[in-house]
């Protein structure tokens, strides 16, 4: 997955990768009125999968191979304490649920990637408190994506806050780099990693980089697992992930969000 290595984009290229993120963001906010009770997330990914292929882009994770496995729908609909990869099916959101929707788009060789948390309805206010921090920390680490600061500078700002907020941050999954490949170096934790976890480069940020920021924030433990269908991860304990992603440029005074 993380074989393509860091690439600056020049502003022609940027203007490409602005283009399919731009159709990320417009399919997110189409699928905005449709998250309601009674919906279902196969009703959704289907609408998607249409209004992406409108724009003659495609959706960039349907026929995503991980091995053996092949992903075949254009997003991720990830539920209640499913944190990514969720499958959509059909069974019906219920009033109180969160959904996130997780969505990507290519069209002319470059990727865009975003993904949203829904509230179905009315929820908990412990839930929609998750919600809220989870996106302003995605917000603290896009300001943090400054040129001359390092991938840390963006782990520590989404940490801090989260941590700050009672919560704890997956680790098992991490932010990327995007451009002509939908995963590209470097990869972006959203945690400090301690000396043992120092796979992870912690490499100058340049502008022209070009990195889908992606705070993915558990009200429990850190820990996740995969269900047997082979994609869905979800919770070890159960309890209520939210997830929220921009793809972001690097510029001199933080980071310039692509998918808007």
């Amino acid at each position: 997955m993380w074989e393509h290595r860091v690439t600056l984009k020049s502003e022609a290229e940027i203007a490409k990768i602005r283009e399919s993120a731009h159709i990320v963001a417009q399919t997110i906010e189409h699928l905005r009125p449709l998250v309601v009770p009674g919906a279902t997330t196969a009703a959704l990914n289907d609408a998607a999968d249409a209004f992406i292929t409108s724009f003659g882009a495609r959706p960039a994770f349907k026929n995503y191979r991980v091995g053996n496995l092949v992903y075949k729908y254009a997003t991720c609909m990830s539920r209640n304490s499913a944190v990514v990869h969720g499958l959509p099916s059909d069974e019906p959101l219920r009033d109180g649920d969160i959904l996130s929707v997780d969505v990507g788009a290519e069209k002319d060789g470059w990727y865009g990637d975003g993904a949203y948390t829904f509230a179905v309805g009315t929820p908990k206010p412990e839930v929609k408190k998750l919600l809220d921090v989870t996106y302003e920390s995605l917000m603290l680490g896009v300001a943090a994506a400054k040129a001359g600061a390092r991938i840390y500078d963006i782990s520590k700002a989404i940490q801090t806050y989260c941590e700050s907020n009672g919560y704890s941050l997956v680790r098992d999954l991490v932010g990327h780099g995007i451009g002509q490949h939908l995963h590209e170096e470097p990869q972006v934790p959203n945690f400090v990693p301690s000396r043992i976890d120092r796979g992870f480069k912690n490499i100058e940020l340049k502008e022209g980089m070009t990195l889908a920021i992606e705070p993915m924030v558990n009200i429990g433990g850190w820990k996740v697992r995969t269900l047997s269908d082979g994609w869905t991860i979800v919770t070890a304990d159960g309890k209520p992930s939210a997830h929220f992603e921009h793809t972001i440029v690097v510029r001199p005074n933080g980071g310039e969000i692509l998918t808007q």
